[in-house]
C-alpha cells in the first residue's frame, strides 16, 4: 500500500489550502481560530487559504462567530482508501496509485512517464487541475471535492486493431461502475461523453503514444461530475454545455473514493478484455446505452466540414453511422450535435 503514495509524497508537499479543505470536508462549521490552531498557522493564513478555495470554485459559507463551512460535505481523495477497495485481481495490475491536491493535467503527467509494464496500469487523481482539458482542448471545470479527475495508463504489447474504439470501451466501463454504485439512466454519446438526460455527466479523453511496429502506451482520462454545486453548474451551462452530476442524479453524498475505485476496477478489467477481444465484448452494451441512435444530428469532422442526417448507431469497429441524403456515411471521429426534431 505504501507503493500507492511514495512518489506523490516525496514530490508534492501538501499545501495549506489542501489541509484547510480536508478539515472543512465534513460540511460543518469550523472557526478560523480552530483551523489555525489545528494546522499551526495564523488566522490570516487560514483566511487566505479559504479565499484560494473560493477562487478554485469551492462553494464556501462564512458566518460571523461560527466560522467557515463547505456548502456540502465531501470526501477528500485518498490513495490508500481507493486501493483498499480494489479487487485483488485489479490491485495486482495497478503499479502505482496517487492522489494529488493540484496538477496541470493528470493525462499530461502520465503521458510524460515511461509507462508501466505490459498489462499493468498507473492511476493518478487530482482534486484540482489547473489545465484540465476535454476533447479538442476544451477546458474541464471541476472544483475541489466536486468531481473525479482520474487518469489511467496502460501499455499494450502491440497496437490493438480496434484501438480507435477505446473511448467507447471506457464509456461502457464507466457505466458498469456507475451501475455498481446504484446509478441508473446514464447513457453514452458518441464518441466519448456520459450523459444523464440531455446533460453531460462526464467524459473520456484518450492520449496515445505508439510506434508502428511496437507497443502502444495509452493514457485514459475520465472526468466525472460528482457534486459540482449550483454555481459551477450555472457557469458550465452559461458556456453552452449543460452539465449534471451524480448528486443531482440521485446518488446522495456519494463516496468519491468508492467512485474512483469503481472506475479504476471497471477500466482495468475492461482493458484486459479489450486487449484480448477488441470491441466485441462491449458493443451491445454500448448500443443499448446509445443516446444518439435514431436522432437527427450534425457531425462536424476534423477538417471542419459538417454532415447532417439521422444517427444509425455504431458499426463493429466503433464508427458512427449517419444516414444522410447522399447515403449512409461512416465517421471515425468528429463532434456531434443533436438537432431539434421536425
Amino acid at each position: 500500500m505504501a507503493k500507492a503514495s511514495k512518489r506523490g509524497a516525496a514530490a508534492h508537499e501538501v499545501p495549506l489550502v489542501a489541509k484547510v479543505f480536508a478539515r472543512l470536508a465534513d460540511g460543518r462549521f469550523h472557526s478560523g481560530e480552530e483551523l489555525a490552531r489545528h494546522l499551526r498557522v495564523s488566522r490570516s493564513a487560514v483566511w487566505k487559504a479559504v479565499g484560494a478555495l473560493r477562487e478554485l470554485g469551492a462553494e464556501l459559507h462564512a458566518v460571523r462567530n461560527r466560522g467557515y463551512r463547505l456548502d456540502s460535505a465531501t470526501e477528500p481523495l485518498a490513495a490508500a482508501a481507493i486501493r483498499e477497495q480494489l479487487p485483488r485481481q485489479v490491485r495486482e495490475r495497478v503499479a502505482t496509485l496517487e492522489t494529488l491536491w493540484s496538477i496541470g493535467s493528470t493525462n499530461t503527467a502520465l503521458l510524460e512517464r515511461a509507462g508501466p509494464r505490459n498489462g499493468a496500469s498507473e492511476a493518478l487523481l487530482a482534486e484540482y487541475q489547473t489545465a484540465g482539458r476535454g476533447r479538442r482542448g476544451r477546458a474541464w471545470l471541476a472544483p475541489p471535492g466536486g468531481a473525479i479527475c482520474l487518469s489511467l495508463s496502460w501499455t499494450f504489447r502491440e497496437v490493438p486493431p480496434d484501438l480507435g474504439a477505446l473511448g467507447l470501451v471506457i464509456g461502457v466501463c464507466a457505466l458498469r461502475a456507475l451501475t455498481e454504485l446504484g446509478m441508473t439512466g446514464a447513457r453514452l454519446k458518441w464518441p466519448n461523453d456520459l450523459l444523464l438526460g440531455e446533460r453531460k455527466l462526464g467524459g473520456v479523453l484518450i492520449d496515445l503514444r505508439a510506434e508502428s511496429a511496437g507497443p502502444a502506451y495509452v493514457v485514459i482520462g475520465i472526468g466525472l461530475n460528482v457534486a459540482l454545486g449550483e454555481e459551477v453548474l450555472r457557469k458550465i451551462a452559461a458556456a453552452g454545455l449543460p452539465a449534471t452530476d451524480l448528486a443531482s442524479g440521485g446518488l446522495s453524498a456519494p463516496s468519491r473514493n468508492r467512485v474512483a475505485a469503481g472506475l479504476i476496477s471497471a477500466c482495468v478489467l475492461g482493458l484486459v478484455a479489450f486487449e484480448r477481444e477488441g470491441l466485441k465484448p462491449f458493443i451491445e452494451e454500448w448500443r443499448s446505452a446509445d443516446a444518439l441512435r435514431g436522432r437527427p444530428v450534425d457531425v462536424k469532422a476534423v477538417e471542419g466540414t459538417t454532415s447532417r442526417g439521422l444517427a444509425r448507431g455504431i458499426d463493429v469497429h466503433g464508427a458512427l453511422m449517419v444516414e444522410t441524403p447522399d447515403g449512409v456515411r461512416r465517421f471515425i471521429s468528429g463532434d456531434v450535435t443533436v438537432r431539434p426534431a421536425g
